[in-house]
C-alpha cells in the first residue's frame, strides 16, 4: 500500500472504554478498503459437544482488546503502523446447520483478500478456513494448540463437529501431513486407539507436561524444525491454557499451559511462513473478570503481530 496505514484510535483523545469495540480499537475494514491483515470474528457454537456459548467469543475477545497497544516489545514490531489491520466484522453461518454453516464460513473466508486472523466460535470453524487457506497455497502446515486432539471421526454420527476438524482436512487433503502438530494435549481420552488413530493420520503431539519438562524453547526449536519453510496455520482452542488462566470455555481441562508458556512458544514462531490462524472456544459465560477474554485478545494480537513481521512494510 502506497499510504501509511490507519492504525488504532488514538486513546489519549478517546478513553479505552468509549467508542465501537473493534479489534484493537482498529478501523474497520469497509473504512480502509483493503487490508494486509484482517480481524474477523465467526459466531457460531452449533458444532460443540459440552457446554454452548463460543458464539458469543468474537464480541467478548473484541471487548478485552480494547487495552492493547500498538507496540509488541515481545518481537520488535508495531505491527499496525507497518501494515494495515482491519477489522472485518463478523462471518454469518446457519446455527442450525452446520454442513452449511461450514460452506458459508469458507466462502466469506474465501471472499477477504487479506490475511486472516479468525475469533471463533467453535473448533468447527478451522476446517473452512484450512479449505479457504488451502485453495491459495495448497496443503499447509499446522500447528493445533489446544488440550483436545479434535481428530475424531464422529460424534453421534455427526462427520462436522469441534471435535472432528483436523481428522477431515487430513482427509480432504488440505494439510500437509508431513508438517502437523498438536501442542498442549491432556487429560482423559476414549482409550489408546485415540492417540494410535491420530498418529496414523501424521500427527505429532507435545503434551502439555512435555511443555513443563522441556521447556518453551526446546518445545519451540522442535516445532520450527517439522514446520521448516512451509505455509503454515496456527489453530489456537483456548482451552490449551490451564483453567486458572482460561475458565471461559466449554471443555475445561486441568494441568493446561499457563498463557506466557503459550505467549512466548507463539512469538517463537516469528519467521515462520504464517498464511492465517484462528483462536476458538471463548465462551464468555463461564468467565471471570474476563480472563478468558484477555489471554484470548493477546494470542489474537500475537498472531497478528506475527503476519505483519513477515510483511514487508
Amino acid at each position: 500500500m502506497n499510504e501509511a496505514p490507519i492504525g488504532p484510535v488514538d486513546s489519549s483523545r478517546v478513553p479505552r472504554f468509549a467508542g465501537p469495540a473493534t479489534f484493537a480499537r482498529l478501523p474497520r475494514l469497509d473504512q480502509v478498503g483493503t487490508a494486509d491483515v484482517a480481524v474477523v470474528g465467526v459466531p457460531f457454537d452449533s458444532g460443540v459437544s459440552y457446554r454452548p456459548g463460543a458464539r458469543f467469543g468474537p464480541s467478548a475477545v473484541r471487548e478485552a482488546s480494547r487495552l492493547l497497544r500498538p507496540y509488541h516489545p515481545g518481537l520488535d514490531v508495531s505491527p499496525f503502523e507497518r501494515v494495515q489491520v482491519a477489522d472485518a466484522g463478523d462471518i454469518a453461518a446457519n446455527p442450525f446447520d452446520i454442513r452449511e454453516a461450514i460452506e458459508d464460513i469458507e466462502a466469506a473466508a474465501s471472499g477477504i483478500d487479506a490475511r486472516l486472523v479468525t475469533i471463533g466460535g467453535d473448533h468447527t470453524i478451522a476446517l473452512p478456513l484450512l479449505r479457504a487457506v488451502a485453495r491459495r497455497h495448497g496443503p499447509v502446515a499446522l500447528l493445533h494448540f489446544d488440550a483436545h486432539l479434535d481428530t475424531w471421526d464422529t460424534y453421534f454420527g455427526a462427520e462436522y463437529t469441534h471435535g472432528t476438524p483436523f481428522r477431515r482436512a487430513v482427509e480432504e487433503g488440505i494439510l500437509d501431513t508431513e508438517a502437523i502438530g498438536h501442542v498442549g494435549i491432556r487429560g482423559p481420552l476414549y482409550g489408546r486407539k485415540d492417540l494410535e488413530e491420530d498418529r496414523r493420520l501424521g500427527f505429532g503431539v507435545v503434551t502439555a507436561a512435555d511443555v513443563l519438562r522441556r521447556g518453551v524453547d526446546e518445545v519451540t526449536d522442535a516445532l520450527r524444525q517439522r514446520i521448516g519453510e512451509r505455509p503454515l496455520y496456527v489453530s489456537v482452542d483456548i482451552d490449551v491454557l490451564d483453567p486458572a488462566h482460561a475458565p471461559g470455555t466449554g471443555t475445561p481441562e486441568a494441568g493446561g499451559l499457563t498463557s506466557r508458556e503459550l505467549l512466548e512458544i507463539l512469538r517463537g514462531l516469528a519467521g515462520c511462513h504464517l498464511v492465517g490462524a484462528d483462536v476458538v472456544e471463548v465462551a464468555p459465560a463461564y468467565d471471570h473478570a474476563e480472563i478468558t477474554s484477555v489471554a484470548a485478545s493477546h494470542v489474537a494480537y500475537d498472531l497478528v503481530s506475527l503476519l505483519a513481521l513477515q510483511e514487508k512494510p
